[in-house]
């Protein structure tokens, strides 16, 4: 607690990265034992004489030896040091390294975190290899033996282990009359008259008292108090949440609004074997408005004080891309040469390893120089970068969370973080709570604002999910139709819609389940996919078996299905299961599945299980392992997919708007969008000077005819937001009736300009090249001049349509006008390429040539090396499947194309009519819209 507080107390004063600290600041350290480091060349003993005045019985001077040339008067000096002041020596490593063959890796990592290369390090370097771990008898001829002897006898003082940390949880949350246990019920009794206003069921009424005494069995009744009153906050401050986790789902939590999963429509085990027999909280996160996340973080500052509360971290690793910059860095190779690997290496071409492909971008594999830097790329990868803050995950304490963990300022103002992340506090059993952002809440909080407002509808997330399953929603995701909607709207999640034809909410928590590299891996998705189309019998493994896989016709799809058949098929015990858990949660990092893989195999083999599905399940173990999806996340997850559909469908223009306005979010650019919403019949008018806000709002149409949208200034690249705000409040209530009006305003002249470039003067100066035109006349600023009349201005031809449309890209990154793609169409550049809708014509197997612009690239980790590419035309999305060695023969095309032309065979699928290009020739057009600023979503 002592040595936290220290370390705390230096890290809050200072910025990130650095520390500040007084002698003053050790005189509370009574508890601690104490080793002065003596530096020769520093002779200044204040702080010495400080701690030997306050610390004497528990302080030492240490020595260490690295036979550089200061090594003896280092010693001397240490000695002269003891004698004045009677104190022991005793013998110190000075580890930086395990083994002296690290010391290349460590040379180049001082190098980098000094911001130069090794070569102009200098002293800043070690000169030899001796701060590495040393064999004892090597320490016995450089150490007196007195020396280590105090070493030792230190060593025998110090027993500390973290599972003696003590930790409570918060209580002042708990009013006066009133125990955790007796106050949680009394919420779960109000929230009762609210979420079951017909009146609770016996069924229901048992469960929650299962549930309430399983908490104070447990004793964690101050968690869920704590999550409740985050909401209760939210709440108050209209701030759009949903809870998720393995308890989330759970009746309690339902009647304390954490969640807005009703428990009638999914059965998941509150009391789940994991959580009891770990003995730690169950998990619940909480999702948040991103927009409006910090409000809650700042809300839990305010409550518990900086003192108690404080975020987690997170340990940021080395991955290929910041290995090859820093490393290249490091040993001096030219950043463009770096960048050019970077871009070109294909990392997921399994049949080519990196360093083959650097290799044939020019690096010189048999040269000193790229040997080191392919060794050193290689060492480094995994190594820990920098140490960066949680997503989410707040630690909250009864006392001062600095005896617990040191703490200090996070790079964003107004954050404290500690320095441990969420495995250690799953391992010490430390109370985190996940205060999550997620862009579709703020989406569908606008969503629903907009529906009260020109609909006046006054909705709630469960007031939509109270309404039961809508076949019409149902019928609109069996047909793909989900660019949007939350979680089922990747690529493979649209492929997957018309197979897997969700009818139900518990079919949309399965499909959003079912594509992960989880259930793909292990073999599991085609098997689901033909029972429930009464193509394959529905079968379980055994009896036990079916008790956990009924829900999902004998496959298993959820986390949590594949470690309760750990238990009862393959024999693990509850412990087993837990560790099961942890290793899967990080077995890239930690490589710790593999000592389960036969004990699962041989457990169900002896007890009936055939091998093949032994195996099978453990490969999806390892797929689980990175992306597994337990079932309570994918049920909370479903609300929202759900609720984000349902308002697609009946009020498709707020869905459109609250989705642009919650940008930067999903897989879809704004561009994107606003073609979707093309294709199902929104109106969607241009930025207007006179008519748009800094946000994209929904207006009456002119004509009558229902509603339109109307794009917002947010959509102007070089706007600021409090300078439009500032304009609006200037903006007459009939518009702005010419230039110089606006002019007068306090917009600066470059975001004048932007304007303009963005066409949004049209209502008072013309087109986009007369307006800027205008506003290069300065004249009308002298005072000479304001008393005369304006002189005839020229009149610029208008731009045409090639540079309407370049200039709607470069200003806005979308365009209302033509798509590029029709453009390039007409001009005659595609001939012979089909549209996406011409594509439902064609039959199967037949040859196509397609075309369009790229949004995106994706390679599954399970996929074999094939890709999946995104093509947008006029009409529609064209889905590419590249392989493996066509991507490999075309590697400027597959990788650098913005606009491509694909010449390949069509591929329909006889059950789901869902349509796939296989790609034979790339042809990058690019060059054709040179000027043409688009951007792909590209290996997420």
């Amino acid at each position: 607690a002592q040595l936290c507080g220290l370390i705390s107390q230096g890290r809050r004063r200072s910025p990130k990265g650095e520390y500040e600290v007084y002698k003053e600041d050790f005189a509370g350290l009574d508890a601690c034992l104490l080793i002065h480091l003596p530096n020769p060349e520093n002779s200044n003993t204040t702080l010495l004489s400080y701690l030997h005045e306050h610390h004497h019985q528990r302080l030492w001077l240490g020595c260490h030896r690295r036979l550089s040339s200061i090594d003896q008067q280092r010693q001397q000096y240490s000695q002269q040091l003891a004698h004045d002041y009677d104190l022991p020596i005793c013998a110190v490593g000075q580890v930086y390294m395990h083994h002296p063959a690290r010391q290349m890796l460590h040379d180049t990592l001082t190098a980098i975190s000094l911001g130069m290369p090794v070569q102009a390090c200098g002293y800043a370097l070690q000169g030899n290899r001796e701060h590495s771990l040393r064999p004892l008898d090597k320490l016995t001829r450089l150490y007196p033996k007195a020396w280590l002897a105090e070493t030792q006898r230190i060593s025998e003082q110090c027993h500390f282990c973290l599972s003696e940390l003590s930790y409570q949880y918060p209580a002042e949350l708990v009013p006066e009359g009133f125990d955790a246990n007796s106050y949680l019920r009394h919420l779960v009794e109000q929230g009762k008259r609210l979420r079951f206003p017909g009146g609770v069921s016996a069924h229901i009424s048992q469960i929650i008292e299962k549930e309430l005494a399983l908490i104070a069995e447990q004793h964690y009744a101050h968690f869920f108090l704590t999550i409740h009153d985050l909401v209760r906050f939210a709440q108050e401050q209209q701030i759009l949440y949903q809870g998720r986790g393995s308890a989330a789902n759970s009746i309690v939590c339902y009647c304390l609004q954490i969640t807005a999963v009703d428990p009638r429509q999914i059965d998941v085990l509150f009391e789940r074997f994991i959580s009891k027999e770990r003995a730690e909280p169950p998990d619940i996160d909480v999702d948040f408005e991103h927009q409006r996340r910090e409000e809650v973080i700042q809300y839990i500052y305010r409550k518990y004080g900086r003192q108690r509360a404080a975020l987690a971290a997170t340990v940021i690793t080395y991955r290929f891309k910041s290995a090859v910059r820093d490393v290249g860095k490091a040993l001096g190779l030219p950043l463009p040469q770096l960048e050019l690997f970077i871009k070109n290496v294909d990392r997921r071409d399994r049949g080519q390893s990196w360093a083959e492909q650097l290799a044939k971008l020019g690096l010189d594999r048999h040269s000193h120089l790229g040997q080191r830097f392919l060794q050193l790329i290689n060492d480094i990868l995994g190594f820990p970068r920098h140490l960066s803050q949680h997503v989410g995950g707040f630690v909250i304490s009864a006392g001062p969370l600095s005896e617990l963990v040191p703490t200090e300022n996070a790079a964003m103002a107004e954050r404290t973080v500690i320095q441990w992340d969420k495995d250690d506090l799953e391992s010490l059993s430390l109370l985190k709570v996940d205060v999550l952002a997620l862009g579709m809440l703020s989406a569908i909080r606008q969503a629903l604002q907009l529906i009260k407002q020109h609909h006046n509808r006054h909705l709630e997330l469960a007031d939509i999910t109270r309404m039961g399953d809508d076949h019409k929603v149902y019928n609109s995701l069996q047909e793909g139709d989900s660019v949007g909607v939350f979680q089922i709207e990747s690529r493979a999640q649209m492929s997957m819609l018309p197979r897997l034809k969700p009818a139900c909410f518990y079919d949309l928590v399965v499909q959003i389940a079912i594509v992960r590299p989880g259930p793909r891996q292990g073999v599991m998705v085609h098997p689901y996919l033909k029972r429930r189309a009464g193509k394959e019998a529905v079968t379980y493994p055994s009896k036990e078996g079916e008790g956990v896989l009924a829900r999902t016709m004998g496959v298993p799809i959820f986390q949590e299905q594949v470690i309760k058949l750990a238990i009862v098929a393959a024999g693990f015990s509850g412990g087993e299961a837990d560790q099961l858990r942890r290793a899967m949660a990080s077995w890239k990092r930690h490589g710790q599945l593999e000592k389960f893989q036969q004990k699962l195999i041989d457990g169900m083999v002896a007890r009936g299980y055939k091998s093949e599905f032994a195996e099978r399940l453990y490969q999806q173990i390892l797929g689980f392992g990175e992306y597994g999806f337990p079932e309570s996340h994918s049920a909370s997850f479903a609300v929202l997919a759900y609720v984000s559909a349902w308002i697609k469908y009946y009020y498709p223009e707020t869905f459109y708007c609250s989705l642009l306005n919650s940008q930067p979010m999903g897989f879809y650019s704004p561009s994107q969008l606003v073609q979707d919403a093309h294709r199902h019949g929104i109106k969607v008018l241009p930025i207007c000077i006179n008519q748009s806000h800094w946000q994209h709002h929904i207006e009456s149409q002119e004509d009558g005819h229902g509603l339109a949208l109307r794009l917002g200034f947010r959509q102007v690249k070089g706007l600021r937001q409090e300078n439009i705000e500032s304009l609006l409040t200037q903006r007459p209530a009939a518009g702005f009736s010419n230039l110089r009006q606006l002019q007068k305003s306090t917009l600066p002249a470059h975001q004048l300009q932007a304007l303009a470039s963005a066409n949004a003067l049209q209502a008072i100066s013309g087109h986009r090249y007369q307006a800027r035109w205008q506003l290069l006349d300065e004249e009308h600023h002298l005072p000479l001049f304001q008393q005369t009349p304006a002189a005839a201005e020229t009149q610029l031809p208008a731009p045409n349509a090639l540079d309407d449309l370049t200039e709607d890209y470069s200003s806005m990154r979308l365009s209302l006008s033509q798509h590029p793609i029709s453009l390039l169409r007409q001009a005659g550049y595609l001939n012979g390429a089909r549209t996406a809708t011409e594509l439902q014509q064609i039959k199967h197997q037949s040859p196509v040539t397609v075309a369009g612009l790229v949004t995106g690239r994706q390679r599954p980790g399970t996929s074999s090396g094939v890709t999946f590419i995104t093509l947008e035309d006029e009409t529609g999305n064209t889905n590419l499947v590249v392989w493996q060695g066509t991507a490999r023969a075309q590697k400027q095309a597959y990788l650098q194309a913005r606009i491509l032309k694909v010449k390949g065979i069509l591929e329909r699928d006889p059950d789901s009519q869902v349509i796939h290009v296989i790609a034979g020739r790339l042809i990058d057009c690019s060059h054709l819209m040179q000027s043409l600023r688009v951007s792909s979503r590209d290996f997420h």
